[in-house]
């Protein structure tokens, strides 16, 4: 995620946050039958990938170029060695309704791609299509030429795409993975979520409380770039004898638009807000406002929300060179992620909130993880599989 900082007034936003938090505390979670974090959890771990301003990624980074907090809090991190050749168990998820179906062409013969995103380690690859519900097209197997197929054989659905209830079958489905397995799911979809049965805060903890990187591939809803519109460009406000609109993007400032953004990533206000809100607020409202922005960017663009939370990456998707060049990005990516990890002193049940800074490199770019969801539980967790493939 790119450093950001500034001020804004807040006042207004917390009893927000309180009310929010207080819904996600309440909320009762899908069952989990895999390794989660628990209050007890010993180790966690944070994928981190770093970039020069122009893109080039850095390899030569110890952990004591890394700064990491819990809900404001700094911890002592280690980097994890040799995490590149463990195997992956990868869910590939695709919309096949709504928005999506019209996109279905344009996934033919991704086998290729898939392989260069796996890698040379042993692998599992399972695909999943949704419309208004989810279903398992392909199970697990190392073969892609038969992944490929799966995926070539995807039919338009009926109904609009439920991303959220999509996410949380994957990521049921790889709960039952071998430990070893590191896990992730590459998402392609549209933007918007439709429907979904699986609530907000179920969805936040389903994607935050077990090791699995989330990487998305998405195009715009209809819905979504209507209420970018008539929220950014339609004049609504009169302003004397002209029409104006009320929310312009400033130049300067905390809520200004970031200059130079990460590649294919949006932003919305509430999320704007709480990064800006990290440098001045104590840790219990730091967790009160990564409630807020997590829900409030699953509604507005649910597989960039993910990719962010579970330190997988977030590209837009137009046509099919957008889609070639996200996946050999990512396939470049994957293996070139630190895998860093700290031991929280006796974390609360609920969402944490990290943030990821590199000590003394101002010219340096790093995209992390941002969260992870703590159980209270009563057993100490073990060691979790790596979070990035």
């Amino acid at each position: 995620m790119s450093l950001r900082g500034p001020i804004m007034r807040f006042g207004a936003l917390l009893p927000l946050a309180l009310a929010a938090l207080a819904v996600a505390q309440t909320a009762t979670p899908p069952t989990s039958t895999s390794p989660a974090f628990s209050a007890r959890t010993t180790l966690v771990l944070v994928p981190a990938l770093v970039r020069t301003k122009a893109g080039k990624l850095v390899f030569t980074l110890t952990a004591n170029d890394f700064a990491i907090t819990d809900d404001g809090i700094e911890q002592k991190v280690t980097v994890e060695e040799n995490t590149d050749d463990e195997p992956l168990a990868l869910v590939v998820a695709i919309e096949t309704g709504g928005s999506g179906a019209p996109k279905l062409d344009t996934y033919r013969h991704l086998e290729t791609a898939i392989e260069s995103v796996v890698g040379d380690v042993p692998h599992e690859v399972a695909v999943v299509g949704f419309d208004r519900e989810p279903k398992l097209f392909r199970d697990f197997t190392s073969n892609l030429d038969v992944v490929g197929g799966a995926i070539d054989g995807l039919r338009p659905g009926r109904g609009a795409g439920a991303i959220l209830d999509a996410l949380a079958f994957s990521v049921d489905l790889l709960r039952h993975r071998p430990s070893e397995y590191r896990r992730a799911i590459l998402l392609i979809s549209e933007t918007i979520d439709h429907g979904s049965h699986v609530t907000m805060d179920e969805a936040l903890r389903a994607i935050s409380d077990t090791n699995t990187a989330i990487y998305t591939i998405a195009f715009s809803s209809p819905k979504s770039d209507a209420r970018r519109y008539a929220s950014e460009e339609l004049p609504t406000v009169r302003d004397g004898t002209t029409l104006t609109n009320p929310n312009p993007q400033h130049p300067g400032g905390c809520m200004a638009k970031d200059p130079n953004p990460d590649p294919g990533t949006s932003q919305g206000k509430l999320s704007q807000g709480y990064d800006c809100l990290g440098q001045l607020l104590p840790p219990l409202a730091l967790v009160k406002m990564a409630v807020i922005a997590a829900r409030e960017g699953m509604r507005r663009n649910a597989p960039e929300t993910v990719a962010h939370l579970t330190g997988g990456e977030y590209f837009p998707f137009n046509n099919v060179h957008n889609l070639e060049s996200s996946l050999l990005a990512i396939s470049n990516h994957i293996p070139n992620r630190y895998v860093l990890s700290f031991q929280p002193q006796s974390p609360h049940p609920g969402l944490h909130s990290i943030e990821v800074q590199l000590r003394e490199h101002p010219n340096l770019v790093v995209t992390a993880r941002r969260g992870y969801w703590a159980d209270n539980s009563e057993t100490v967790g073990e060691r979790a599989p790596s979070p990035h493939p």
